[in-house]
């Protein structure tokens, strides 16, 4: 295999002087030109006057605010599968196909050859950022190990295939990448998850892996297997000596921060990264303390409103010539997929904006997705529901929570607390955990792979209390009152530990 490193290492160093000299507002300016220019002949440019704007105030006048169902609805589910020249010149060759959509257990995002040109534009910034960092690094000397769903797509329509993004991206690597990927393509096929991580635990320890990326909670189940393996603790370098970095996202990685340095002994780094089904938006450049740096010359035009403006009639569109640090915002992106004005439903906040760089603060609608499971609360609330109405319970109060594996081998999952008109037997209270899961599972296609055969998450647990429970833990908050109500989903860590423990 022929290492390119040295060539990686040349066209780093021009990255990062491009980098060091890049202004960022003429960037955007840039990106959102070529975008209207290029889609000024398709049905959505038609529509929105494309070929009248020439500023981004004339963009944000044009254009507004949207979110998914508003795009599905009026746009791409018509003419779905076969979607051409709608909202991107040409005909869509893939939909990435994800969960967090409150009108199905699915949803289908557009992925085209632009943005697989974006990515890959992404993915070598995140290189050009780890060999900068290690002047000595021979990352292109071995193989980059993508631990993601599985790579089998679905045949919608000639030449137009959906399924997992990892999978797309396997499928759309450039041919000079192919021989650093990991796993072959016979493995990477299997959707069978408890069987794929067996089988890679074992093959991928025989490989020469430089890179594993991957969701945190995927990622530990894959060490836990190697351990189990070799029948005591193994650390990174043990099992990949030649391993330079991990690269993690999707998740909050506090909880698991500390299982990942203990398991890497100061070998090789941690990267973040910020990818979303619609466009690689962020990643690390410099210490995680500092920040994720926004991509903004690589295909994508980003907007931040206020989050306590997002419903309002009039939100104020803020971009990154104007944008503010320390302010929460809901990021809104005009992609080279074909979306535009779009809100993703993730919140953000800047740490600095010279280079433009910012916090991941959490969604626009709450959810819980400690494991990648990206649960919304809409599918929590309606699960619950369900699972009453099926045992004939009836459920006055509720909060669930995410509960993190301490130790190697146990799995993570959601505790429910949940306060009940009369206290269920041993049997009814199993019931209605099992109806959750259940419902949970049919609804949303990443909590039913999380959930597979019980592999990545364990079955909800669900602990009854007492009727008043709720009311006497807010009182003690001095949170009684009509304008406070119990908080369905809890993320925050503390405050959860706070219920557990009140409740214990």
């Amino acid at each position: 295999m022929m290492d390119f490193t040295p060539a990686l290492k040349l066209f780093a160093r021009r990255r990062r002087a491009h980098l060091a000299r890049l202004d960022n507002v003429a960037a955007q300016e840039r990106q959102l030109a070529k975008l209207v220019a290029k889609a000024k002949g398709t049905k959505f440019g038609r529509d929105h006057g494309f070929d009248r704007i020439k500023t981004v105030a004339d963009f944000q006048a044009a254009v507004p605010l949207r979110r998914y169902d508003d795009f599905w609805k009026a746009y791409w589910k018509p003419a779905f599968p076969v979607i051409e020249n709608v909202t991107w010149p040409g005909r869509v060759p893939y939909f990435a196909v994800t969960s967090g959509t409150t009108a199905g257990a699915s949803k289908y995002i557009p992925v085209t050859a632009d943005m697989n040109r974006s990515n890959t534009l992404a993915g070598l910034d995140l290189l050009t950022h780890h060999v900068t960092a290690r002047p000595k690094s021979r990352v292109f000397g071995g193989k980059s190990f993508m631990l993601g769903g599985s790579t089998d797509l679905v045949r919608e329509a000639n030449g137009v295939f959906s399924g997992d993004l990892s999978g797309i991206a396997i499928k759309r690597l450039p041919w000079w990448a192919r021989q650093f990927a990991f796993p072959p393509i016979e493995l990477a096929l299997i959707t069978d998850w408890e069987e794929k991580v067996r089988r890679l635990a074992t093959l991928s320890v025989e490989s020469d892996i430089r890179v594993i990326t991957g969701t945190p909670s995927w990622l530990l189940i894959l060490f836990d297997r190697q351990q189990a393996n070799a029948g005591r603790p193994v650390s990174a370098r043990e099992l990949y000596p030649n391993l330079e970095m991990l690269v993690h996202g999707g998740v909050n990685f506090k909880p698991y921060r500390a299982r990942f340095e203990q398991f890497l002994a100061g070998g090789a780094e941690l990267r973040e990264v910020y990818p979303a089904s619609e466009g690689f938006i962020a990643l690390q450049d410099e210490r995680p303390e500092d920040g994720l740096r926004l991509l903004t010359d690589t295909g994508l035009f980003f907007e931040f409103v206020p989050v306590e403006e997002l419903d309002s009639p009039n939100p104020t569109r803020h971009w990154i010539g104007n944008a503010e640090a320390g302010v929460n915002y809901t990021i809104v992106l005009s992609t080279c997929s074909g979306c535009w004005g779009y809100v993703i439903g993730d919140t953000v906040r800047f740490v600095s904006l010279n280079p433009p760089r910012l916090l991941i603060t959490g969604r626009t609608s709450y959810s819980l997705s400690a494991f990648g499971e990206h649960l919304i609360g809409e599918e929590i609330e309606d699960a619950v529901a369900a699972a009453a109405a099926a045992g004939g319970l009836t459920v006055t109060d509720f909060s669930v929570g995410a509960v993190y594996p301490k130790a190697a081998g146990e799995l993570g999952g959601h505790l429910y607390i949940v306060e009940f008109e009369a206290l269920p037997s041993s049997a009814a209270g199993a019931a209605f955990a099992k109806a959750i899961d259940e419902t949970l599972k049919a609804r949303n296609d990443d909590y039913r792979a999380h959930r597979s055969d019980g592999f990545g998450m364990h079955a909800p647990d669900v602990r009854a209390v007492p009727p008043g429970t709720f009311a006497r833990w807010m009182k003690s908050r001095g949170r009684m009152g009509g304008q406070n109500k119990v908080p369905r989903i809890i993320n925050d860590q503390q405050l959860f530990h706070d219920l557990v423990h009140f409740t214990a």
